[in-house]
């Protein structure tokens, strides 16, 4: 096997030239050196190589494993009978070194077999099987723990760091692209109150990218407020946010003093809505999440609305989150007030 030495400093250009003009041996590892990468060239091509001014060196060789974690996971539990093989999860969430999967009622009699294969095969110390997703005004999590015993895991997700314990705590993958929205909002100068602020799920984000005066974090549950403030700290901005334990009704807050008010939940969310139009300034915005028939969202958006404020808003945009249930789903309104 023939190594192509690069300079390390050029790496980042040269590797994707490379791959480009197929010179690459995607079976071997790239390996660094001093200094350098060697870079494992395909037999025949290495006069292409030559001509281009590189010279080669010797490297442990490293095969690259291309099976899937899904090939692999069937290959582990090949004995079961093929029901079961057909229906085990071929996604998952991670929560750190945990994670998450979804089984069918036929798996049960296997579940540590199945257990033990995803932690082996996806190399994490904890297996989650979510059995009914979240229940409760807690929103608590159905987790049931068929090998490991670690719950506690921190998630990175587009630069925001959440820690939380999957078996009391929720995390929703399904909100990923709106709290990424959350980062890429002006917030400049503002002060934002987060009534349902959970882990930070979006207080985070606007406090470390958005540039806000202060975020007021809400949060009602023991648990989730006790990983707020842990997620306060991970992410730096304990300088920024001020996390509340308690009913966000009950929010201390001079009427017309908050900028922009996230309201983070569905179901009920519109029995929160005098206390969010109580704080907002004139001018200021309501990001108001809720669950809707997808053929009559925009319908019943406005009855609420029209019964709490009417002619006092502006809806700039109507976004849908996730699916939430057959023809429900779950939007997200952004609603100025004047």
């Amino acid at each position: 096997m023939m190594f192509a030495r690069i300079p390390a400093s050029k790496a980042s250009k040269i590797i994707p030239r490379f791959l480009r003009l197929g010179l690459i041996n995607r079976n071997i590892k790239i390996s660094k050196g001093e200094g350098c990468r060697f870079i494992p060239i395909l037999e025949g091509k290495e006069d292409v190589v030559t001509k281009m001014g590189y010279d080669f060196a010797e490297s442990p060789v490293q095969f690259i494993c291309r099976t899937s974690p899904q090939e692999r996971i069937l290959a582990d539990l090949s004995d079961l009978p093929k029901n079961i093989l057909n229906n085990l999860p071929r996604k998952w969430e991670y929560i750190g070194r945990i994670v998450i999967i979804k089984l069918e009622k036929s798996a049960e009699p296997y579940k540590q077999r199945i257990g033990k294969a995803y932690a082996n095969q996806l190399k994490m110390d904890t297996v989650c099987v979510d059995r009914k997703g979240i229940s409760g005004e807690f929103r608590r999590p159905s987790m049931e723990i068929i090998y490991g015993t670690q719950t506690e895991g921190t998630r990175l997700e587009n630069g925001i760091l959440y820690s939380l314990d999957v078996t009391k705590v929720m995390f929703a993958s399904g909100n990923m692209d709106e709290r990424k929205r959350m980062k890429f909002l002006d917030c400049t100068g503002e002060t934002v109150v987060d009534m349902f602020a959970g882990i930070g799920y979006f207080t985070l984000p606007i406090a470390k990218f958005a540039n806000p005066y202060r975020v007021i974090a809400c949060e009602k549950n023991p648990e989730s407020f006790k990983f707020l403030k842990k997620n306060i700290e991970l992410n730096d901005v304990s300088n920024i946010v001020i996390p509340v334990l308690g009913d966000n009704r009950d929010l201390d807050i001079e009427d017309a003093t908050v900028d922009r008010v996230l309201m983070g939940y569905v179901k009920k969310t519109s029995d929160f809505l005098l206390k969010a139009l109580r704080m907002i300034k004139p001018g200021g915005m309501i990001h108001y999440h809720d669950t809707f028939h997808i053929r009559e969202y925009r319908k019943m958006v406005n009855e609420i609305f029209d019964k709490y404020c009417p002619g006092r808003y502006e809806i700039k945009n109507i976004r849908e989150v996730k699916s939430f249930a057959p023809s429900v789903s779950h939007y997200v309104i952004d609603v100025k007030i004047s």
